[in-house]
């Protein structure tokens, strides 16, 4: 036993890396050889025995993974969102009484429904602005890539660049590396300590989010105004519509749906946020939202049933948006 135990110690972390790479290699392998002996089989069977065997061999492994990886879990965290810290008694409503009762979570519930009001309104509006001006231009792709480029900025990577551009240095004789500080004192104002004063601070991170979505929302959104029929727009200007009564009366109404499934996507990306949060402020300073709270319960704390509330809280509040959602796309097929 001290003979393997020594040798174990003694691996190098390319030999450990190796070791995985040839575990992972030899498993793909397997499955491959499985597969193959499967549809090897498979073809010396009868038309409709076939027909059976294509169905489990693409459903059952689909159906398999739905189960383990969403499922199982969403059960399982109903259940322990009724249950105390350790998950072993049974304390009903509890959880969800501290959610909706204690000072310092209705914060963050408060602080949640600022982000969901705040941010998919603003990004969608800012990006439809950017859509409609951008496209009239000649050679509007430097401009809409530039606006697009945050989204392929990861969200803790964006929180670190914003969290630079918030730098406070309250020190004169150290030169300032916050952009937005620079800009104040340069202008003979003294800034805040920007992510350290509520509510101030919160709004400043939704810009962080709005500042991402907004290249979603603009290339879905011009992608929708160039699919609005030209006669519309024609008959339009022969009435004397001018270019704004255009764009509110006759583009905006046409892409309704559109602007209906941007808001949808943004909104259930900015319930969850997380990433922001906890990279730039980590949830302090009265800045916390439902899912940095969640992680914080659940894996800080340690406390499974209070994390599992907050998660049952947020999944509710994205079933009415996917509800409605569906009934906008029910009602435009309908109308079609």
């Amino acid at each position: 036993m001290f003979t393997l135990a020594l040798h174990a110690a003694r691996k190098t972390p390319a030999d450990i890396i190796a070791e995985n790479f040839s575990l992972l290699a030899l498993a793909l392998l397997s499955f491959g050889a499985v597969i193959f002996l499967f549809f090897l089989l498979a073809s010396r069977t009868s038309v409709k025995t076939q027909e059976w065997l294509k169905y489990l061999v693409f459903l059952v492994p689909s159906i398999l993974l739905l189960v383990v990886g969403l499922i199982y879990p969403a059960i399982r965290t109903l259940i322990l969102a009724f249950m105390d810290k350790e998950a072993e008694t049974f304390v009903g409503f509890d959880n969800f009484v501290w959610a909706f009762t204690i000072p310092e979570i209705t914060v963050v519930l408060a602080n949640t429904a600022i982000w969901v009001v705040t941010a998919p309104i603003l990004s969608t509006v800012i990006g439809l602005a950017i859509a409609y001006m951008t496209d009239r231009m000649k050679r509007p792709a430097a401009i809409k890539s530039l606006i697009f480029m945050p989204m392929a900025i990861s969200f803790v990577g964006a929180g670190i660049i914003w969290k630079f551009v918030y730098n406070y240095q309250p020190n004169d004789n150290k030169p300032d590396i916050g952009l937005l500080s620079a800009i104040f004192k340069g202008l003979g104002l003294t800034p805040p300590n920007w992510l350290l004063e509520a509510p101030l601070n919160s709004f400043l991170l939704i810009v962080v989010m709005i500042w991402i979505q907004t290249g979603f929302a603009m290339v879905v959104l011009s992608a929708a105004l160039k699919n609005i029929p030209d006669e519309v727009v024609e008959a339009a200007m022969l009435d004397g519509a001018a270019p704004w009564k255009r764009f509110y009366l006759v583009s905006v109404p046409m892409i309704r749906a559109t602007i209906v499934v941007v808001l949808t996507t943004i909104t259930i990306g900015t319930l969850k946020v997380f990433d922001i949060v906890r990279t730039m402020t980590g949830g302090n300073f009265q800045t916390n939202v439902i899912a940095n709270e969640m992680y914080s319960q659940a894996f800080r704390q340690m406390n499974f049933g209070r994390g599992s509330a907050l998660a049952i809280i947020l999944f509710v509040a994205i079933i009415p948006i996917i509800i409605y959602n569906i009934r906008q796309l029910r009602l435009e097929r309908t109308e079609r």
